[in-house]
């Protein structure tokens, strides 16, 4: 039998428009985190009101949202690679933290 164990790390959403998404992947390429997960033609309300979704070719017109679940330390160089995204492109990033089973997954073995 396998003994399972929870490790802990986080979680990190970002939602941008669908034009923004390749900066986000990029971004997470860049710093190497072991996977993302996108799901594109989101909707919902914040705060510059209702956005609804409007299915277009490559999503430009939607909202996505990219997940990840990395190490802490990688938390910061993502949150300083979406400040320059942020400073002029509406978008959010939640981090949250969560345990995974399996840590080689996420970049820790």
């Amino acid at each position: 039998m396998v003994d399972l164990s929870l490790h802990p790390m986080k979680e990190v959403r970002v939602i941008v428009s669908g034009e923004q998404r390749s900066f986000v992947t990029e971004l997470l390429d860049r710093i190497e985190v072991s996977g993302y997960t996108v799901i594109a033609v989101t909707a919902g309300k914040g705060h510059g009101g209702v956005q609804s979704s409007h299915f277009m070719f490559g999503g430009i017109e939607s909202l996505e949202m990219v997940m990840t679940v990395v190490p802490e330390e990688k938390v910061e160089p993502i949150l300083s690679g979406l400040r320059t995204l942020f400073s002029h492109q509406s978008g959010v990033m939640f981090v949250s933290d969560v345990s995974v089973s399996r840590r080689e997954y996420f970049g820790k073995s």
